[in-house]
């Protein structure tokens, strides 16, 4: 006899065991050749370790379809490797339940195998293009909230209107993202061992033309400047935060520095513009 503690630590590994399965379906479907295979078996596999704890509570499995489709929306917009890394991390965690188990259930021990072969296989399995290019999308990225946080901060206090500000900040991001294209483009097509420098400059120039768009957009909504820059270096802070968590998903770096870098450059620029747009208001007589 089981005790309700380990009992309800089945019917939660079930739940578990269904909901991933559910999962790595959807991205098998989405997956071609060896990556789809591998996919499937560990969906075949989760739904076997399912069907083993279901003998044990005499209930159907509970599918957390909340998880399900989180995942799936993370997969269509991030891609499979983002996908597969935060399962993995999930798998960690199940492997913890699985040994606990074992002290009363023998057989959980080869399923910790199981889990552990899936991290293994999971590693290594995909292979996306964009990841070809995130070098090239980090520097598109990185130059434009550095940048035009930068100039928009000096715009603001300069000019001191939203829209002539925002009109300034428009037509710097555009000449900027035609010219970080174009010097990507270049740089790559030097480099002997790059074989798409076009490629590289078209994520580069996504990347950057995209953070302008967000930096730019209270400029067009509020009509006070400050609160303009606010919603800027808002919109840039959350930028930073989710761009930066999606690199150091599927790189497995630690986020905090990498946020913390990247914020502290961000926004010590457009503070140091900040203050040369207030001096050029006081004492050069530059506004509007």
């Amino acid at each position: 006899m089981m005790t309700e503690k380990t009992m309800a630590l089945i019917r939660a590994m079930q739940n578990d065991e269904a909901t991933d399965a559910r999962i790595y379906a959807f991205m098998a479907r989405r997956s071609k050749g060896a990556n789809r295979q591998v996919l499937e078996r560990i969906a075949h596999d989760e739904m076997l370790h399912r069907d083993y704890w279901g003998a044990y509570t005499k209930q159907p499995a509970k599918i957390n379809w909340l998880k399900v489709s989180l995942f799936m929306v993370l997969g269509t917009l991030f891609g499979a490797t983002f996908l597969v890394n935060f399962l993995e991390a999930g798998e960690t965690e199940g492997q913890e339940k699985y040994r606990l188990l074992a002290e009363e259930e023998p057989r959980a021990l080869d399923f910790l195998r199981d889990e552990a072969r899936h991290e293994e296989e999971l590693s290594s399995m995909i292979v996306e293009e964009r990841l070809r290019y995130i070098g090239s999308m980090v520097l598109g990225l990185n130059d434009a909230l550095v940048e035009l946080t930068g100039a928009l901060a000096g715009f603001t206090l300069a000019l001191g209107d939203t829209r002539t500000a925002g009109l300034a900040g428009l037509i710097t991001g555009i000449a900027a993202t035609l010219s970080m294209a174009a010097s990507e483009y270049l740089s790559k097509k030097a480099d002997p061992n790059e074989k798409h420098p076009l490629k590289a400059s078209v994520y580069t120039g996504i990347a950057y033309m995209i953070t302008v768009a967000l930096l730019l957009l209270p400029y067009f909504v509020f009509s006070s400047p400050y609160v303009a820059l606010t919603g800027c270096l808002s919109a840039a802070a959350c930028i930073i935060f989710a761009f930066t968590g999606f690199v150091s998903v599927v790189r497995k770096e630690p986020f905090k520095p990498a946020f913390l870098e990247m914020l502290g450059i961000s926004f010590g620029v457009a503070f140091i513009s900040f203050i040369i747009g207030w001096l050029a208001n006081s004492y050069l007589g530059v506004g509007v």
